[in-house]
This record gives C-alpha cells, structure tokens and sequence, in this order.
C-alpha cells in the first residue's frame, strides 16, 4: 500500500482527494499547512507527495524546495493558478506533475499512479548467463558451457547444474537439489537425481569437464571449475 501524503489547507479538498484515493487502497495522511506537511514528511517519509500550491506559511514551492533539498519523493503540485509559468515553476523546482483545481477525483488517481510507477526504482535485470571457471550458462538459451565448448543437456539436467552454479559454496541434500530444479511441487526420488547427475558427469567428463562434486553422506555440490 502507497502512503500518500497530502498537504493542503483547504478541507474540502482534503476530504474529496482522501476518499477517493482511499477507495483506490492508498494510505492518506493529511496536513492543514506546509509546517505541518514537512514535518510529517520528516517523521514518516511518504511514498509521494500532494502538494497545494497557494498555502498560508511556507507554499506549496517553498515545500517542495525543502522537501528536494532532503530526497526524492514524488511530488504532484495542486493549485488554482493555471498559468504556465506557475507550471513551469513547479516543475523546476523538481516537482513530477501538476494538477490544476478543481480537478476530477479519477483523474487525480490516475496521475498519483502514473506517478508512482514512472519514478518507482527499477528492478535489477536479470542475469542472462551464469559463468563459475571454465563453467558457463546460457540462461537465457538453456545452454552450457565447458571452456568454450558446448555440453548439450536436458531441461533437468540444466535445472540441476543451475541450482548448483548459483550457489557454488553451498552443499545441497538431493532434496533441496530437486527443489530448485523441479519446485517444491514435483516429487523425485533419490535415485532419479542421481542418475541426472551421472548424466551430466559424463557429458562433461566428454570434454574435460567435471563441475558437480559428491559431499559424501550430504548430497552434491559445484566443484572447483576453475
């Protein structure tokens, strides 16, 4: 849930602008004036701010200064002025948008969620290959790797090698092996893992390779591919 929070002085607008982003599951917190609104920012930092502009105390552009010069959060400025150079102003001065009154409740919503998503921070791609040594894996193609040369495997058995080459240290049980290779969801015995692991032993072994290494009595883990 996104903690929105609005600054505003006029309670009618308050009202309004609380019930609808609250219908939309947004967490609101209010505040009457720009003292008010910095120091509830400086005490629970919202996830984004609605900003009125024309305000008695510090305004709305005064706000926003102090509020960038602390962080990041976004802000929407809300006023009764439509001039251009008040937009202009606003958005200088490090605001995301700018919302002129009287404004539609929905389209209100949409922008808080525009907002929201144009400036959430972005998800750490993904790895496309996983290399450990003369070890590498295509993660994306489904292909392994041995100095250079390429080890055809079934699904599973790249499955299996994959769980072992992400975590290099770790000994895994053959449970915790067919865990990360099939889900939780599917049940294989112990004897069918081991049979995949030969498998892949010997096709490695085919080019010099030999990247699984047996823990005896606990399971199997990646050996030293270097």
């Amino acid at each position: 849930m996104s903690r929105i929070l609005l600054i505003d002085d006029d309670p009618g607008i308050r009202d309004v602008v609380r019930f609808a982003l609250a219908r939309e599951g947004f967490e609101v917190e209010e505040a009457a004036d720009g003292a008010a609104g910095l120091a509830s920012a400086a005490a629970r930092p919202p996830d984004l701010v609605l900003l009125d502009v024309m305000m008695p105390g510090p305004d709305g552009m005064e706000v926003c200064r102090r509020l960038r010069a602390k962080g990041r959060t976004p802000i929407i400025f809300l006023s009764s002025r439509d001039d251009e150079i008040d937009r202009v102003l606003g958005l200088e001065l490090g605001g995301d948008d700018y919302v002129t009154k009287p404004f539609s409740p929905r389209e209100l919503v949409a922008r808080v969620r525009a907002v929201l998503r144009r400036t959430a921070p972005m998800e750490p791609e993904a790895p496309k290959a996983l290399e450990r040594g003369r070890l590498r894996l295509d993660l994306e193609g489904f292909r392994a790797f041995w100095d250079g040369a390429e080890v055809v495997l079934t699904a599973t058995e790249f499955g299996l090698l994959r769980t072992l080459a992400e975590r290099p240290a770790k000994v895994f049980s053959r449970d915790a092996l067919m865990d990360g290779a099939y889900g939780t969801d599917h049940y294989v015995s112990d004897r069918t893992v081991d049979s995949h692991i030969r498998r892949i032993r010997a096709k490695f072994q085919a080019v010099g390779g030999a990247p699984v290494e047996t823990a005896h009595g606990l399971g199997y883990k990646l050996s030293d591919c270097g």
